[in-house]
């Protein structure tokens, strides 16, 4: 028998080989990031979910790749929707030079956002709302929540009202970085 077909590590590489485009993307820089209240991989507290007073968290950045011009931030949970992800939080048009979102962003387009992220635009998540809106998945079930930044090699120009596929989309060709922080939140 074939030694290929008899090791399944070898296996996969092979066909992880024949599954990479000839002319693939270009490996994006490494973003760090985090948050004085979340960690990849524990619970995320309940003051960022419906079950407690739904505030944005708090999220900074770090080791952004030179030329970052803008910033934005997608929070999905691929474990939800229909088709997933399920979509709690798109901010856009952050200047490149803002080092994260402070807890309790306005959900009012009125209110002004903070000096440090002016211009900066809450996109629509899953309920079509603009503004952030936290975790409450089935009791019993944990989800993920995955907060990925993404650095823009160039000012966009976006217009408010976009969805998490308008703004991949518009955001194809600038990515030079990105970095994720992934809690887990799970009501009982």
């Amino acid at each position: 028998m074939n030694t290929l077909l008899r090791r399944p590590t070898s296996w996969a590489l092979f066909l992880g080989l024949l599954a990479t485009p000839v002319l693939a993307q270009p490996q994006t820089h490494e973003i760090i990031v985090e948050s004085p209240a979340m960690t990849t991989g524990k619970t995320m507290p309940s003051v960022y979910t419906p079950d407690g007073r739904n505030l944005s968290p708090p999220i900074t950045w770090r080791n952004l790749p030179a030329g970052t011009r803008e910033i934005a931030v997608v929070c999905s949970d691929f474990g939800a929707g229909n088709p997933p992800p399920w979509v709690h939080w798109i901010i856009y048009s952050i200047p490149g030079s803002a080092t994260g979102l402070p807890q309790g962003l306005p959900i009012m387009e009125e209110t002004p956002m903070p000096a440090a992220l002016e211009g900066a635009i809450q996109g629509l998540n899953g309920w079509r709302r603009p503004y952030y809106r936290g975790p409450a998945p089935p009791a019993g079930t944990p989800h993920l929540y995955h907060f990925k930044v993404y650095a823009l090699d160039t000012e966009l120009g976006l217009q408010p009202g976009l969805d998490r596929e308008d703004l991949l989309r518009a955001m194809e060709g600038h990515i030079i970085g990105q970095g994720e922080l992934v809690p887990v939140y799970e009501r009982f």
